[in-house]
């Protein structure tokens, strides 16, 4: 059997930038808030019923989060879903040059 090299790059650590998305590290940052909802409503049992019932946030919403559906969602509004569910947010930034994404590494 021929050995074949092949060519493996390392991802940037957000899929959104790897994929070529516009806005990446903001609908990377949507997707961790989100599913730190979804880990919330898991941690307490609820339903997206049981949710909407503690939070008045639609049922569809949570459903739109459990879905991974964010495209109407915006940061905020998330961070403030999260607030409702008995959670808080700290965010620390890091601001550096845009560079190389990915480095390449061979096997």
């Amino acid at each position: 059997m021929k050995s074949e090299k092949l060519e493996v790059l390392r991802g940037s650590g957000n899929v959104f930038r790897d994929l070529g998305h516009k806005n990446a590290d903001a609908e990377q940052f949507k997707a961790i808030l989100a599913a730190e909802i979804v880990k919330a409503l898991d941690r307490e049992h609820l339903t997206v019923r049981a949710a909407y019932d503690r939070t008045g946030v639609a049922a569809a919403d949570f459903s739109r989060i459990r879905n991974a559906e964010l495209g109407r969602f915006t940061v905020d509004r998330l961070m403030s879903i999260i607030n409702r569910l008995g959670s808080r947010v700290d965010v620390k930034v890091r601001v550096r040059r845009a560079g190389v994404v990915g480095q390449e590494a061979r096997l």
